[in-house]
């Protein structure tokens, strides 16, 4: 019986060959040609392998090799030996029919093992490669987009590469390239001069101009024909609230709120707010600030006294960061402490305290008869009017993610629609009363600001200071 002995010249062919590919071992080496051994390494000096498979000596080959081999072998397809059973068409299988056979190396492989590594050298496509194959075969159909769209099932997500320019996979990435999805409305325009975010967007009445106000300390005024800023007003105080009513406009700063006139050209400063002013709003002749102090400050306006502190009105525990007005000349205002308190404008005295959610209330609208409050718990109550006069939650709509801002207004068809701005970077546009989802809008960061335009135009300001100008479809 022929032995298998080690030679100086098996120690030097053992030097020169490569070692094995170990991802060749486990059945998953996709490079071809690999700069490794697709084959199994010789045994030990010491050691043969006979046909039936016995060993002549008291030591046994290296388990290591064993185990290596009984790897590769399970990943061969359909006909590599599993823990060296004989299968059909096998070299083992011409071995038992030849007992002269004596000995044979493991240093040759078999004809299954390299029909096995040859499976296994062949790279196997990605999905999106395979994605793509079929596309290109279907290169004679009259449409070949739609076969794409049906081989994607595109996410609600942007994709965080395509927003640094960075994808790679195209049109056949799972994720969106686009700065919004859904139908019915575009965007037009987007300009970016603030440095920071911005904060609040205004159209005063009688103007050609539209006005917005940011962090960085400044609020400027763009031409609507041209989209270029025309005047910018250094404040060097963060703005962080801005609206107008007629041809007034009024910043929230620091200690103060700032207002001009575009008619006459007056600037007013208004005096009397502790720390930063979050929220404006104006109602019943009446401009009402939400300041940092937790307390709503009240100016009268009239022609003989442009603006006259005539309340405080004092009983949140923390910053208020959001008003609205309803009807029957009721206040609302939501704070950081969680709660939403109903004032009454004629007398200025709370009426009522709301409390539905478990963390800072974000934002308020009224909408007909509702109450809709955004919040950081993730949550947007809608709040209706019970017999008792009490206002109690009728709906909760939940989100994974914190509210940061509620916006209303039509669609070019007169459907009621909601923007939800979310933490995530995102505006979620829902159909009332449904919330049935219509479309998002995407930004690099959050939206802080929107307004509504004349003609289906509506303006988002985002963390970046991008203001973007978009615009309902008419059909």
């Amino acid at each position: 019986m022929a032995i298998i002995t080690t030679t100086k010249r098996t120690e030097r062919f053992r030097r020169t060959t490569p070692p094995t590919c170990k991802y060749w071992l486990a059945g998953r080496c996709n490079r071809n040609p690999c700069q490794f051994s697709h084959s199994l390494p010789t045994s030990p000096s010491n050691v043969y392998y006979n046909a039936n498979t016995t060993y002549k000596h008291s030591k046994k080959p290296d388990s290591s090799v064993e185990k290596m081999a009984s790897s590769s072998a399970k990943k061969a397809i359909n006909c590599a030996p599993k823990a060296f059973k004989k299968p059909e068409n096998c070299a083992l299988k011409a071995v038992e029919c030849r007992p002269e056979a004596e000995a044979i190396s493991v240093e040759k492989p078999s004809k299954c093992e390299q029909k096995a590594e040859a499976i296994s050298s062949v790279e196997k496509p990605s999905k999106c490669e395979q994605k793509a194959v079929l596309i290109e075969k279907t290169a004679d159909v009259e449409d070949v987009a739609t076969v794409a769209k049906a081989c994607v099932d595109k996410s609600r997500s942007i994709c965080k590469y395509w927003m640094t320019d960075n994808c790679v996979d195209g049109d056949l990435c799972q994720n969106l390239h686009s700065w919004f999805y859904g139908d019915g409305f575009s965007t037009l325009a987007k300009l970016h001069e603030h440095k920071e975010a911005i904060t609040g967007i205004a159209l005063p009445a009688g103007s050609n101009k539209l006005i917005s106000g940011s962090t960085d300390g400044t609020v400027r005024a763009w031409d609507c024909n041209t989209g270029r800023c025309v005047n910018m007003i250094h404040l060097n105080s963060q703005v962080t609230s801005l609206i107008s009513e007629g041809p007034w406009i009024f910043a929230g700063v620091k200690n103060a709120v700032k207002a001009w006139n575009i008619q006459t050209g007056a600037d007013v400063t208004l005096d009397g707010p502790k720390g930063q002013v979050l929220s404006l709003n104006v109602g019943n002749d009446i401009l009402l600030a939400g300041a940092e102090d937790g307390v709503i400050y009240a100016w009268r306006c009239s022609f003989e006294t442009p603006f006259k502190l005539v309340a405080t009105l004092s009983g949140h525990s923390k910053p208020v960061v959001c008003l609205a007005i309803g009807c029957h000349r009721m206040l609302y205002s939501g704070s950081m402490d969680h709660s939403i308190k109903v004032w009454d404008l004629d007398t200025f005295q709370c009426t009522m305290t709301l409390n539905g959610h478990t963390n800072v209330v974000t934002s308020l609208i009224c909408w007909d008869n509702y109450l809709l409050s955004g919040s950081s718990d993730c949550t947007v109550n809608v709040w209706v009017c019970t017999e008792e006069g009490t206002l109690e939650v009728t709906y909760t709509h939940t989100h994974q993610i914190a509210v940061l801002g509620l916006y209303g207004m039509t669609d070019a068809e007169a459907k009621p629609i909601l923007f939800c701005s979310c933490k995530d970077n995102s505006v979620r546009m829902y159909e009332l009363p449904t919330f049935l989802e219509r479309g998002r809008l995407f930004t690099r960061q959050e939206v802080r600001s929107f307004q509504i335009g004349p003609g289906g135009l509506f303006f988002t300001g985002d963390g970046t200071g991008l203001l973007n100008v978009w615009k309902w479809l008419e059909e």
